[in-house]
Parts: structure tokens; sequence; C-alpha cells
């Protein structure tokens, strides 16, 4: 019995995520999307935004040319970019590249996915609905959590040694 007991518990182990592991959020047609969070400014915000990190592990280069969700009356992809000594958000034309066998980070104080005019709240704990649509891959349904504490320090919040996209 005893040896039953030590087996599943380093079966269990083996299986587990280690610290440095990506929560896998959606993955399909080569894309996948991890280590998603999405977040309002406040109760009464009219705008929140979701970041996370998207590998194309496809041959080819693809695009994210689009987000939709219920939560705002407009989702758009955005970036920061200054501006005589200012950070202004701007929406991305023609999408946001991934190239084939990289990651791209969507993160605070760079690309992103902005909700404008939300239609409910982004409460602690919940979580949004959305779908990305790819150039190639197609639409991609994707749940994010709704992590207000995350990403304080105006990073992602996780350790890829990635690029961040342009």
């Amino acid at each position: 019995m005893r040896h039953m007991i030590l087996a599943a518990l380093a079966a269990a182990a083996l299986s587990a995520p280690t610290a440095g592991s990506a929560e896998v959020l959606a993955e399909a047609n080569g894309i996948v999307i991890e280590e998603g969070y999405a977040r309002a400014a406040g109760a009464s915000a009219r705008t929140g935004a979701a970041f996370m990190a998207i590998t194309n592990t496809n041959d080819s280069d693809d695009r994210l040319i689009e987000a939709r969700s219920d939560i705002a009356e407009r989702v758009e992809l955005h970036t920061h970019q200054m501006k005589d000594g200012v950070a202004q958000m701007r929406q991305v034309e023609g999408g946001i590249p991934i190239p084939a066998g990289e990651t791209v980070l969507l993160e605070r104080g760079g690309l992103h996915v902005m909700f404008l005019g939300l239609t409910g709240e982004m409460a602690e704990g919940s979580a949004v609905d959305m779908v990305l649509v790819f150039e190639t891959a197609g639409e991609i349904p994707v749940t994010i959590p709704v992590d207000l504490m995350r990403g304080q320090d105006g990073g992602h919040g996780h350790g890829h040694g990635a690029a961040s996209g342009g």
C-alpha cells in the first residue's frame, strides 16, 4: 500500500506544472495563448485591457488581426507610443505580427487588447471570454482571467525572454 501511495505522489509531482511553466489558455492551429490576464482601472471603469503571450509554433508568420468580446462595445488592438515625452495609446493598424517560431508579448506599456465602453464589470476572479482572430490560424476562443493585481510593475508578470513585438 505504501508503495502505491509513493508512486501516486511521484506521478502527481511529475505531472504538476513547475514554477517556471506557463499557463496555457488556448492552443489551436499552431498558435498558443498563455499567461493571459485582463484588468480594468476599477468597478466604474469604462475601459479595460487584456495581456498575454502569443506563440506561433508554425513554420510561417501569422498576424493577430482582430479581437472580439461581449465585455465591451469596441475591442481594439493597441500599443503605446511616445509623443513629446508622453506615452499615448494608439490602435495598431494592420494587426500584430506573430513571427514563425516566436512569442509576442501583449503587456502593459506595450501591445495589448483594449476594451472600450465596458458592458460589464471586470471583477477580480471573474473571466473575460474573447475570440482572437489570426490571419492564417483563424478564430481562437480564449477565456482570460481578470487579475487586477498582476503586472503592477508594468511588466507582463512572467519570465519569458521573448521579444515584445513592435
